[in-house]
């Protein structure tokens, strides 16, 4: 996913909380009502097509479960890895249901500059990723990423970090369930409680593949998983273009009326979008995922040097800008189809306020026979791609981080660390799917839900690598600091209008804050000695770096 979409989770946070009401209430989101008479529901020729993508999964799966005979081909490939198969699989991985549905969302709701502005930061991206981040992670052989950060700054740290990358693969996973289920039940014109046994299905055929055929399977599973959704978004654009006589019938001309109006800057803290926002929260995204998020660095290290991460992650931006572009097109097809069939759009429905819906409507309405499948296909495979490889990643960091590290006794074969694993990935994989069971009762619309949430432990992560690969004098004390003020002051960014009080500030704030205290106060902390001091008297400076926010939330409350 690129930046923008990221931001797009930042934004499309306006996605996590909106379809989550698709299970609560259907009826209300899709404004008609979840029965409606017109939906087409899925033939038998959908039904072959998701059948033999579910079966291709497993045989993926079954396939290379035979050659795991070692842990670094489990957890790495070997390292062995092609680039572009990597980069292939790094995107589809960040790419979720989220973008999926998101990114045409928000075109019909909001225009297209988020996602154009997201789309024009990529080469600058790339540039920062390929030659300043991805050197620095590829300098040691090692299999979690965290590593690094106990070479540097102790094993607290490093504890800390992966913690920090464990909790946010977690929730992640349940909301990406949830939000899966839910938009499929929707797709399919079922009713809403259907969404529970999709939600399983999905998190079950994910861990079948997942805990049998290790890292390589996931690298090969998503590439197949990209191709699948982009077929999906292909089909879609053409029967629409094809339906309306050509894509000047629904390409817009002027400015739609219900865009709001997107500035190219303001210090207003309130403006919900700018460019200059969207442009800079696109490179913190990237840069902050490339250089802390286990999922990016495991792709990097699956590779055999430098150059070849380098030119993954340049196939991982190619891929993002082509699936970008063209969900953008279906936005736009979708907004037109819609507002020259005004008579065919329920009472409900609202451009202004409602763009995430159009696209699963108009898939459960309008699409032939046998596409609606590759759709729903699409969707499965955005959730499980980034599904297969959040379980993969988490493994790794578990078994790697919070397992070896306090396991007693003698080295373990080859053989019981990878049984080890799979046992790991399976009850990752239960974890998942009873979180997603509860993912609903969170708040917000999809991209408040993720920005509000994930987003918050972004930056705070990225900080301990910045503390540990550029700040010479760093100390464990500051990093860890550095690290909840980090997170703080995003929350209560976030979080505003319910800490502080007021109106609520825009989402493109969070992360350029949450980035800037890291990076300031992180080295300021390192400089207070504290390399000596006894348990009991850093555990005093500890409570005395927090006393400052309390103050602050007990003034305002």
């Amino acid at each position: 996913m690129i930046p923008a979409l990221n931001q797009l989770s930042g934004k499309i946070s306006g996605t996590v909380g909106l379809l989550v009401l698709f299970a609560v209430c259907p009826g209300t989101v899709l404004g008609a009502d979840t029965a409606d008479p017109t939906a087409r529901g899925f033939s038998g020729l959908d039904w072959g097509v998701v059948i033999v993508y579910a079966l291709a999964l497993i045989g993926i799966g079954l396939f290379y479960s035979r050659r795991q005979t070692t842990t670094e081909e489990y957890f790495v490939g070997s390292r062995s890895v092609s680039p572009f198969l990597a980069g292939i699989s790094l995107y589809a991985t960040l790419f979720s249901t989220l973008s999926y549905i998101g990114v045409p969302g928000e075109i019909v709701q909001n225009g297209p500059v988020l996602v154009a502005v997201g789309v024009a930061a990529t080469p600058l991206i790339y540039l920062i990723v390929g030659y300043l981040v991805i050197p620095l992670l590829m300098k040691l052989p090692v299999t979690s990423a965290y590593e690094l950060l106990e070479k540097q700054l102790g094993f607290s740290v490093r504890l800390l970090g992966s913690g920090i990358f464990v909790i946010t693969r977690l929730v992640w996973m349940a909301i990406m369930l949830h939000i899966t289920s839910v938009v499929l039940v929707t797709v399919m014109g079922w009713p809403a409680p259907w969404s529970t046994p999709l939600c399983i299905f999905a998190g079950v055929l994910t861990a079948i593949y997942t805990v049998t055929g290790g890292l390589r399977a996931v690298v090969v599973s998503d590439v197949v998983q990209f191709f699948v959704l982009l077929t999906g978004a292909i089909f879609t654009l053409i029967f629409i273009t094809y339906n309306k006589g050509g894509a000047g019938a629904w390409w817009p001309t002027v400015w739609v009326d219900h865009w709001a109006p997107q500035p190219f800057f303001s210090m207003d803290p309130h403006v919900r979008v700018t460019v200059v926002g969207t442009f800079v929260g696109s490179i913190i995204w990237w840069v902050c995922t490339a250089g802390s998020d286990q999922m990016a660095i495991q792709r990097y290290l699956s590779t055999r040097d430098v150059k070849a991460a380098r030119r993954a992650f340049l196939h991982n931006c190619a891929g993002s800008v082509v699936v970008t572009v063209i969900l953008g097109l279906v936005g736009l097809a979708v907004l037109g189809f819609y507002r020259a069939n005004l008579d065919l759009l329920p009472a409900s429905m609202s451009f202004s306020t409602k763009g995430d819906v159009f696209f699963p409507h108009f898939v459960s309405h309008f699409l032939p026979a046998g596409i609606p499948g590759l759709v729903l296909a699409g969707l499965l495979a955005a959730a499980m791609s980034s599904l297969s490889s959040g379980i993969n990643s988490t493994i790794t960091v578990i078994a790697k981080d919070f397992i070896d590290p306090f396991r007693q006794g003698p080295p373990r074969t080859e053989k019981n660390q990878i049984k080890t694993a799979r046992y790991l990935a399976a009850a990752i994989s239960v974890t998942a799917i009873l979180g997603s069971q509860v993912a609903g009762a969170i708040p917000g619309n999809l991209i408040e839900v993720t920005s509000k949430t994930l987003h918050l432990l972004l930056c705070p992560l990225f900080g301990l690598f910045f503390m540990a690969l550029f700040v010479r004098f760093a100390t464990p004390y500051g990093a860890i600091v550095g690290a909840v003020y980090s997170f703080m002051t995003g929350a209560v960014i976030g979080h505003w209008d319910l800490v502080i009080g007021g109106d609520q500030v825009s989402f493109q704030w969070i992360k350029p804050t949450s980035l800037a205290a890291s990076m300031i106060f992180g080295p300021l902390f390192s400089l207070i000695p504290t390399r000596t001091l006894s348990r009991t008297r850093l555990g005093v400076y500890y409570v005395a770096a927090a006393l400052p926010w309390v103050a602050l939330i007990a003034w305002f409350r």
